[in-house]
């Protein structure tokens, strides 16, 4: 072996063997290099799938050459009619101007676009579609500006991504005040589905129970779990041989499941659970209290 690796990171470069990873991607999920993750992938009688293109790649044909038509018509002219009067279009009222104060207050609270358009339909009747809700919003916040992202594809159940958020504020039947509860979200790499869950405090044991119950939901689990490098999931965070608590550890492997946790500060490597928290906080959540 090139370099002796620990019982828990040489599980955890088996088990993607097992998925059909590539070396290449091995390496830049687990930091383990190649040369290592395949001996030990060899010793575990799995086979390495090479990497695309392997070898020389066979020389492109040459495009056809294209002659002009030296016979072709030319396009006939075309002259403008100035004699027919230009017609303007009659503007038209959005169906969202009798709900302008609603849509405004909304706005105020820090509501978004789906989140008014539910509202508007659930409490007030409303009859128009989302876009047109999101059209006049637009107009009313002015446009707003994009930021290029990364695309992770994976296989169907082949990954989930995981984390925390913070969540409502809840009234607590004890105290009988609002306290603020911990969002628990799962989200399925391939179709997005997710899986959120409330809870009033964080713990080892509630980390893993919350998994259990996100399992059940989902009628199955998959092959990975992505998760931050929290303590409730990771004991000792490390740029390349993080430790996972050993009771979360153990429920997983119970189903089946490998732990790939992030590198330190790579929040974009589970964007995907990212962006279920915060559609759920801006959409669900913002401005809103529960009596249960």
């Amino acid at each position: 072996m090139s370099n002796v690796l620990s019982e828990e990171k040489k599980q955890q470069v088996i088990a993607l063997g097992k998925l059909g990873w590539p070396l290449r991607r091995i390496e830049q999920a687990t930091g383990v290099r190649r040369e290592t993750a395949s001996a030990y992938l060899k010793a575990a009688g799995i086979v390495i799938r090479l990497p695309r293109f392997w070898g020389k790649r066979t020389p492109a044909k040459p495009a056809n050459e294209v002659t002009p038509d030296r016979e072709a018509k030319p396009a006939k002219e075309v002259t403008p009619d100035f004699i027919a009067p230009f017609s303007a279009k009659p503007a038209i009222r959005s169906t969202c101007e009798a709900y302008r104060e609603l849509i405004e207050q909304g706005l105020s609270l820090g509501r978004n676009s789906k989140a008014i358009w539910q509202d508007l339909v659930s409490d007030h009747g409303f009859a128009g579609d989302y876009q047109a809700v999101k059209r006049f919003v637009r107009k009313l916040r002015g446009p707003r500006s994009r930021e290029a992202v990364g695309i992770i594809v994976t296989a169907p159940g082949e990954e989930a991504q995981v984390d925390y958020g913070s969540g409502p504020m809840v009234r607590d039947p004890q105290s009988g005040k609002h306290r603020r509860t911990r969002l628990f979200v799962l989200t399925l790499g391939y179709s997005r589905k997710c899986v959120r869950l409330l809870t009033w405090r964080s713990s080892v044991r509630t980390w893993a129970e919350l998994h259990e119950k996100a399992f059940r939901r989902l009628g199955g689990c998959p092959r990975l779990i992505v998760l931050d490098n929290l303590k409730e999931g990771v004991t000792v965070p490390d740029l390349y041989d993080p430790t996972v608590n050993p009771l979360f550890r153990d429920v997983l492997a119970h189903y089946g499941v490998a732990a790939l946790p992030c590198r330190i500060q790579d929040p974009d490597r589970k964007g995907k659970v990212e962006s279920g928290i915060g559609y759920t906080k801006r959409t669900a959540l913002k401005g809103m209290r529960f009596e249960s």
